[in-house]
């Protein structure tokens, strides 16, 4: 049985589609499954990752309804954008709420059931983004990339209880992402105006023209299926993977340059 967060759209949507179709037992969460039409293959059921005192009873609904939870994918996520200096800090946290606490408070709610299975794996979504500090797009990198950094920790707490963890992060997709971003808000009058608008049209055309989520999907069942797994994997375009290669090569300086001139910094 496999679940998976923020599977009413986009790149979890085309994960729950994909293993359902592949005859695995698949439940979903969003924070409204009413506002979508009836899934094919997969359950939806209600969860808000900033709202943990969910977490018990979605686990239990699932336990009674399936017995068990092999899988549980924790890819809802939230995108933010904004200089730093201009960035709501409420905005900051909740977005940690949902990228890095949420998923490390569900998966605190999911192990004891895994050890009692004596088996489980738990995939989470980080992202391509989350290995690098990106101009404008700095809190979603920290976010990601600390839960990649937790999620390391806690593969080597599990592992003597069969338990297996393993990050998956995806560069730019096709998908309805940049709808549901927190963006900090365009000023004219801000020093930051240009190469912000400049950053986020960017941002916008890349996810636009971004891969078939069907590629992610396609891999989180290769993960599934495979004994041993690697601690990351990565699923995007050849120079959005090689740019975390080039970041463990070149000096700091010399990779800030060349971020700087991707973005026109």
């Amino acid at each position: 049985m496999i679940l998976i967060t923020g599977a009413s759209s986009g790149l979890g949507k085309a994960m729950a589609k994909h293993l359902a179709a592949l005859n695995y037992r698949v439940f979903g969460t969003s924070r409204n499954p009413g506002n979508y039409s009836k899934t094919t293959g997969f359950e939806l059921l209600p969860l808000d990752l900033t709202q943990p005192e969910q977490f018990q009873n979605l686990i239990d609904e699932i336990i009674i309804k399936a017995g068990r939870i092999d899988v549980l994918i924790n890819n809802a996520g939230l995108g933010i954008t904004g200089p730093i200096e201009e960035t709501d800090l409420a905005a900051m946290k909740s977005n940690f709420d949902t990228n890095f606490f949420g998923p490390l408070a569900l998966s605190q709610i999911v192990l004891p059931q895994m050890r009692k299975q004596k088996s489980g794996l738990i995939i989470n979504i980080t992202s391509i983004g989350g290995y690098m500090g990106l101009p404008f797009r700095g809190i979603y990198s920290a976010s990601k990339g600390a839960l990649g950094i937790a999620t390391e920790a806690l593969r080597m707490e599990v592992k003597s209880q069969n338990i297996n963890l393993v990050t998956l992060a995806p560069g730019d997709y096709a998908t309805d992402i940049a709808s549901r971003r927190h963006h900090s808000p365009l000023n004219e009058s801000s020093p930051y105006y240009v190469t912000y608008k400049h950053s986020l049209d960017t941002m916008n055309d890349h996810v636009d023209s971004g891969g078939n989520p069907l590629d992610v999907a396609k891999l989180v069942v290769k993960i599934i299926e495979s004994s041993p797994t690697h601690v990351h994997y990565k699923s995007g375009s050849f120079l959005q993977k090689f740019s975390i290669v080039l970041k463990k090569l070149l000096p700091d300086t010399l990779y800030e340059k060349l971020l700087m001139n991707h973005y026109k910094l």
